[in-house]
């Protein structure tokens, strides 16, 4: 197992200070050629000199922590390019790239999304076979370095479980894990019913040193949320905010948070304790500076 740059990371989050992190790796692909077609974690191996430059972006731009090109790297999502044998290599490739720019004191986290497909019961996939497929990841992110993995917009806890369960018995790296909220007429559940409440304590009971979430809302709803997750969590938390809801307007896809119309909402969840912070989509190296600045302030 791999030591990584694990104690480090914590001990930076043991300083209390927010952590500044990255922002959407998708729209920044999508603005440097990326076509809705292509395979995003592909580009690790086409396009090296677009990736290693996306971690550039965001370090100059002011974060600490950035997150790999890898988020559908699993061999399911994969397989529907047609790529379910190059989890390892597009995994690796993004790992070096991403350590490339990384200095003293700048952290690279594996990215890591959900399968795609539900666990049984819920869904088609045994249990074993989701862990062989997060094992298979997360092995490669190891290899590359990384100094931690984030599973990031989960929205089944039986599968986050499983995720973080792998990374505790396959790695010595930070474990993070995010969940998806929405707000219903109740408050915030994710997509099967559970509260922020209920998910946190899964996550930390599975191991997790850091819990939270990220996508599904803007900076407001973001607060909100965050709020609530410290209400019931004593923990190491991260909350990435998209820039709003999007919308379709000439046919392409547009979020409507500025960089400054996210700054206030950026401070208020160092306010609030939140200890890792960065954007998700639609949000892209101005909003990180703009976090950067108000995190300053």
């Amino acid at each position: 197992m791999s030591q990584g740059n694990a104690g480090t990371l914590l001990e930076r989050l043991a300083t209390g200070a927010p952590l500044i992190s990255d922002g959407a790796t998708w729209t920044y692909l999508q603005q440097h050629g990326l076509k809705s077609w292509q395979c995003p974690e592909e580009f690790n191996v086409t396009h090296a000199d677009v990736v290693s430059g996306m971690a550039r972006a965001y370090f100059d731009a002011g974060a600490e922590m950035v997150l790999t090109n890898t988020f559908a790297g699993n061999r399911y999502s994969l397989n529907k390019y047609d790529s379910g044998d190059r989890v390892r290599d597009f995994n690796l490739q993004a790992a070096k790239l991403a350590k490339s720019q990384a200095s003293s004191g700048q952290y690279v986290v594996g990215s890591v999304g959900p399968l795609g497909e539900f666990p049984q019961p819920l869904g088609r996939i045994g249990q074993a076979e989701m862990r062989e497929a997060y094992i298979e990841q997360v092995n490669a992110l190891v290899e590359g370095g990384v100094d931690g993995v984030l599973f990031e917009t989960l929205r089944v806890i039986e599968e986050a479980v499983i995720a973080i369960k792998v990374a505790r018995n396959h790695s010595d790296l930070v474990v993070m894990a995010s969940m998806v909220f929405d707000r219903g007429p109740d408050g915030f559940v994710t997509i099967m019913g559970a509260s922020p409440e209920e998910a946190m304590a899964a996550l930390t009971e599975a191991g997790a040193d850091v819990v939270g979430a990220n996508c599904g809302n803007g900076i407001d709803d973001m607060v909100e949320l965050a709020k609530e997750i410290k209400r019931v969590t004593s923990g190491y938390t991260l909350i990435n905010s998209n820039a709003g809801i999007p919308s379709i307007m000439n046919a392409e896809i547009v979020y409507p948070e500025s960089p400054e119309s996210m700054a206030t909402g950026f401070a208020e969840l160092a306010k609030n304790g939140i200890n890792i912070i960065g954007g998700c989509c639609g949000t892209g190296p101005e909003h990180i500076h703009a976090l950067a600045n108000a995190i300053k302030r």
